[in-house]
């Protein structure tokens, strides 16, 4: 099937073109390289199968595909925070324009959008028919209301033109290709015990995360696409195990063999205090759950994040004294 990825060469998108590519599908991965990396791809750049195109999805573009994978978009808060209305412009104009050519071409449609559809939460854990809690002001708002009004465009398209489109809400996810500067807990977290830093958190750490793998993650997004009876769905996907940030940091640390210590800043605003999805739905519809063990991911991440810092340290620009 020929498929396109947008944010392809993105943490979570590259990873979906690898594993689209095992399956034996034609991938186009298309992506403006705001914050994705073309290292990401790099492995995959001389697959007969593979194209990469240079591309921001606002824009019109041509290509053909029987399947759609929107992903593009920055997902950190430092990356939709530095670039808000590029955010706010591909979940939104881009979506309309993706959909205008899954209708054309009779394509599925799957939208990635974000836990961060629930907001601040005050229903725990979160499931599909819970409707959230988003401050429309708040600084997290390019992304959140932008992923809130993608799915709405998602779904008028399914209502007003029968698209086979599908809506997955994506819960925080780890794994390789994560940005060394992503801003999120886990990247931060390594980066800093790797360099026996204090690792900094944000508030008392008793705020809560459920952490999915990346390979899990991608399973599940292949699913909703691929299985039958999917049309008009959404989906959680990530993990409900769910621990304190202030837990992840000590495991970290261990896992590591740093000797960083904790250093406690103030709160973020708009900071969800909990967050773990309620993935009854994907068992039941799509037979997903996660595999990876919270300490294997966790190894498997660490192990990546060594290997980046080793090639960082020999290409490191020599100085003088």
């Amino acid at each position: 099937m020929r498929v396109l990825v947008t944010g392809g060469a993105g943490f979570i998108g590259s990873h979906l073109c690898a594993r689209l590519l095992a399956e034996g599908h034609e991938v186009t991965c298309a992506d403006n390289f705001l914050t994705g990396s073309r290292r990401n791809v790099a492995s995959l750049l001389s697959h007969p199968r593979f194209t990469l195109i240079e591309q921001d999805v606002i824009e019109p573009f041509e290509f053909q595909a029987e399947a759609i994978f929107h992903l593009a978009s920055p997902a950190s808060p430092v990356g939709y925070m530095q670039h808000p209305f590029e955010t706010i412009l591909v979940n939104t104009l881009g979506t309309y324009r993706l959909l205008q050519a899954a209708q054309r071409q009779g394509a599925r449609f799957l939208l990635a959008s974000t836990s961060e559809a629930y907001g601040d939460p005050l229903v725990h854990p979160q499931h599909e028919g819970y409707w959230g809690n988003v401050n429309p002001n708040g600084p997290r708002a390019c992304y959140d209301e932008s992923k809130r009004l993608a799915e709405t465009i998602t779904t008028e398209f399914l209502r007003q033109y029968r698209v086979d489109t599908r809506i997955v809400r994506l819960f925080n996810t780890y794994g390789p290709h994560s940005q060394w500067a992503d801003g999120r807990m886990v990247p931060n977290f390594i980066v800093q015990a790797l360099a026996n830093e204090p690792l900094t958190i944000y508030g008392d750490g008793q705020q809560t995360r459920s952490l999915c793998y990346v390979t899990d993650l991608v399973e599940g997004l292949m699913r909703a696409m691929f299985l039958p009876n999917t049309t008009g769905e959404i989906f959680n996907l990530g993990n409900p195990e769910e621990h304190t940030v202030a837990e992840y940091a000590r495991m970290i640390i261990e896992l590591c063999g740093s000797h960083s210590t904790l250093v406690y800043l103030q709160a973020r605003e708009d900071d969800p205090v909990r967050r773990q999805p309620d993935i009854s739905k994907a068992r039941r519809m799509l037979g997903w759950e996660p595999v990876i063990s919270l300490r294997e991911g966790l190894k498997r991440t660490i192990d990546w994040f060594r290997a980046e810092l080793r090639l960082r340290q020999e290409h490191a620009p020599l100085t003088t004294g």
